[in-house]
């Protein structure tokens, strides 16, 4: 692992420095990076997903647990920086793109990688990574909820995305973030970090957050993507009632016609707000759309 020295070091051998706009800030506590891999008790057997490996320090720590690791790397000076340190580890894969494909997509080519890494080892895949705060949730989000599914993920971020993680239903911050990580899982704040554990140090606290899916709640969603369009269609107009939202329905929920039978059906009250629903209720609401549909 590296010091904030070395860390210095390498990005100015390599003439990189921290991009402010890519949400740069480099971890460099050894105990911290130590916490969060012990966190995810890696084997041998597991699959790992890094994004934003930087100049390696965390990547190196997974890859003596893990039986491989995928990393994706978007700034190119580190890309090239971090693929020299790591092209002797036969385990370590880095690709040197944007993590995101699109907004709903992770990058097509971390997808193959990690989804040929799992089949090979057989185990789990997490997500390990100290998350650039500018793509944090959106990674997240396509992580647990399309390919190639993390059944775990640690990950450092900052610390307002994971109070919106563990937001309670009807709170200010509870959203859409909220809604589905909470319907898939079970997410634990782990730890508070403070600026100067990260160089150059943000502006704000970060948090260690432990997610793990829990089967007999995904089991339970007939269409994850169903369930997302729906909570983006309530949560998207927070202000209006359920009933109002219905109006600006586009995409698959355009051609339900009949809201109120379906409220009633899974015993919801039109005239509240999307902000009431619990992340229950609005994969209740989404399994009855999703019937409704299918007899289309």
């Amino acid at each position: 692992m590296q010091s904030k020295q070395q860390i210095q070091s390498i990005l100015a051998q390599c003439g990189a420095r921290p991009d402010k706009k890519l949400g740069q800030n480099f971890l460099f506590d050894t105990n911290l990076i130590n916490f969060l891999v012990s966190q995810a008790q890696i084997t041998k057997s597991d699959a790992v997903i890094e994004v934003g490996p930087g100049t390696g320090s965390l990547t190196e720590a997974l890859a003596e647990a893990a039986g491989g690791v995928v990393a994706v790397e978007y700034d190119k000076m580190l890309g090239k920086c971090v693929s020299e340190r790591f092209k002797d580890y036969e385990n370590v894969k880095i690709i040197c793109a944007d993590a995101l494909q699109t907004k709903n997509q992770l990058n097509l080519d971390l997808i193959a990688e990690a989804e040929k890494l799992q089949s090979s080892l057989n185990g789990r895949l997490i997500l390990a990574a100290n998350l650039p705060y500018n793509i944090a949730s959106s990674v997240m989000i396509n992580a647990v909820t399309g390919r190639p599914f993390a059944g775990q993920m640690y990950v450092t971020i900052q610390k307002e995305v994971g109070r919106r993680m563990t937001a309670p239903c009807g709170s200010k911050i509870y959203g859409p973030l909220s809604i589905i990580i909470q319907a898939l899982g079970e997410v634990e704040i782990l730890k508070t970090l403070p600026p100067q554990v990260f160089w150059p140090p943000p502006k704000v606290e970060s948090v260690m957050v432990k997610f793990e899916k829990n089967m007999s709640k995904t089991a339970r969603i007939k269409d994850i993507y169903l369930l997302k369009e729906t909570v983006s269609l309530f949560m998207g107009h927070r202000r209006k009632t359920l009933r109002a939202c219905c109006r600006l329905a586009d995409g698959q929920l355009s051609q339900v016609e009949n809201w109120e039978d379906i409220f009633r059906k899974a015993e919801i009250d039109s005239n509240f707000r999307g902000e009431k629903l619990s992340p229950s209720e609005y994969v209740g609401l989404s399994n009855i759309l999703f019937d409704l549909l299918q007899t289309r």
